[in-house]
């Protein structure tokens, strides 16, 4: 029996999938299915409809048909075989037989629809085997897979404990106030950190190798190392194949803007007298480690929108110990928030201008203190051959800190094709036409203080850098707060509502 084709289309002849087994254009299949419907005879009950050329042998499925197109001459009995077949695979994938269902799994279905048909001839297989052969399970490929990940992870937490003691070393060595070994660069335009650095890379590498050599026994469990995200389906092997060769597959970071927004919101109960706290950072770090700049500079807003709440005092408490410059408005009394931490005017008869932020107390601090960062990014690339294999880990300083939406930029060397990502923590994006790698995770707190991302793509040390950083947080880095506000007259307590962000103006890692 020589089968033209296998479609599952809808009760109008509309193709939802078709998979053709002999050579056929697409405007032949679609004017065959689009034919299909007025051929047949509502009154009988008929499982086949014949035209001159073609046979058409079907089964309705809900709303929908499953149909084969077979020669004229071909065996009706084993036709009905097959389509019977066929029509068990579909629900193997399908919950639902509606349109949308089959569209979503169509290439599931293709797949299992070339195990049923070779060449236009049916093949002598069963569901469990056609269930078994789309699978592509390999016991050897399991244990090969485990075998290379088991090494693959401890060559790279060997790498790290060895960048974590070479950076302690120099660290120990300025604090010391010898002159620092020249070994972090990697690509630093010095000679003899240049050297240092390859001689550095060449001891790892050679460390790695006797412990990476014995493979375990039996396979670890499964790890994250070298998983592109693979959720175990033909269609998301296959993008994850094209991942690996390079292919700029762009992964869902739906979550970011609704984080972003979720922070940003402004609070939905706001009261009369509302208190906005915003602190901006601007951070420059060198790629070696060693804070170039750290400037934060914050200021406490003030909205009164109803006027009996217009002669009010707040009440601040300054629990930051990092040295923060505090700096009151003019029209507030100095004397007043220096003795007893409160916000007044100068002249208590006054009121605060009704409906207009108003702006009452700011605070700077500026450090080259390496402690007072709140997260730190190492960025550290190495050259293996033409390519560059790169580690990026973060970890968060300042745990009392959530921060939101975070995105770490990192440049990439033009007209190289997209990285290969190795082991990531979080999501990633590859901006081909900016020639950029963003590295996204949604939140950065105590619980999730650290991550790590590793790449291969073709390029120099340099072309990784500046490295940028951007994120959100609703808690401040200053832990400046007003607790209370009271009324000038009568001490009594006002209700009021605070609106906490923490951004960044620039923070750039060189």
């Amino acid at each position: 029996a020589v089968l033209l084709a296998a479609a599952v289309c809808t009760k109008a002849g509309k193709a939802i999938v078709s998979r053709q087994f002999v050579e056929m254009t697409r405007t032949r299949i679609e004017g065959l299915l689009a034919a299909f419907p007025k051929l047949m005879n509502t009154g009988k009950q008929h499982t086949f409809v014949e035209t001159e050329s073609v046979r058409y042998v079907y089964q309705p499925m809900e709303k929908l048909y499953m149909v084969l197109i077979t020669t004229k001459n071909s065996n009706i009995l084993e036709d009905l075989e097959t389509l019977r077949l066929f029509s068990r695979v579909i629900p193997e994938y399908c919950r639902a037989l509606e349109e949308n269902e089959i569209s979503e799994h169509c290439f599931d279905l293709i797949f299992a629809f070339d195990e049923i048909v070779a060449l236009g001839y049916r093949e002598n297989v069963n569901l469990a085997q056609i269930r078994t052969f789309t699978e592509m399970d390999s016991h050897e490929e399991k244990v090969f897979r485990a075998v290379r990940e088991t090494q693959e992870r401890e060559a790279k937490a060997e790498m790290r404990r060895k960048a974590k003691e070479l950076q302690q070393a120099r660290r120990d060595a300025e604090r010391q106030g010898k002159k620092a070994p020249g070994f972090g660069g990697f690509g630093s335009s010095a000679v003899s950190g240049g050297t240092t650095a390859a001689m550095i890379t060449e001891t790892i590498i050679e460390t790695e190798k006797p412990k990476v050599a014995p493979a375990p026994s039996r396979p670890s469990g499964p790890s994250k190392a070298l998983k592109l995200g693979a959720k175990g389906k033909e269609v998301d092997n296959f993008v994850d194949k094209l991942k690996s060769e390079g292919e700029n597959i762009m992964t869902s970071v739906g979550k970011r803007s609704t984080e972003a927004a979720k922070v940003l919101a402004p609070p939905i109960n706001m009261e009369s007298v509302h208190m906005k706290i915003e602190e901006k950072i601007s951070l420059t770090c060198g790629r070696d480690g060693g804070l170039q700049n750290m400037e934060l500079h914050g200021m406490i807003m003030l909205h009164i929108s109803d006027e009996k709440f217009a002669r009010i005092r707040l009440h601040v408490e300054n629990e930051d110990k990092r040295g923060v410059q505090l700096q009151t408005h003019p029209n507030v009394d100095k004397k007043l928030f220096t003795a007893e931490s409160q916000i007044g005017l100068k002249n208590p008869e006054k009121s605060f201008p009704i409906n207009s932020d108003v702006g009452v107390l700011k605070w700077r601090l500026q450090t080259t203190e390496e402690s007072f960062i709140p997260l730190t990014i190492n960025c550290w690339p190495s050259e293996s051959g033409n390519s560059c294999d790169v580690n990026i880990e973060y970890e968060l300083q300042e745990e009392s800190l959530e921060l939101n939406d975070v995105i770490i930029t990192i440049p990439l060397p033009s007209g190289v094709g997209a990285p290969v990502i190795g082991e990531i923590d979080g999501e990633y994006r590859h901006d081909s036409r900016r020639n950029l790698l963003e590295w996204c995770l949604p939140v950065i707190d105590a619980k999730n203080k650290s991550g790590s991302l590793e790449f291969s793509i073709a390029g120099q040390p340099n072309d990784f850098f500046p490295v940028q950083v951007s994120f959100i947080s609703k808690k401040n880095y200053c832990n400046i707060q007003v607790t209370k506000v009271t009324q000038v007259d009568g001490n009594s307590p006002v209700r009021f509502s605070t609106e906490t962000t923490f951004v960044v103006d620039k923070y750039e890692i060189l």
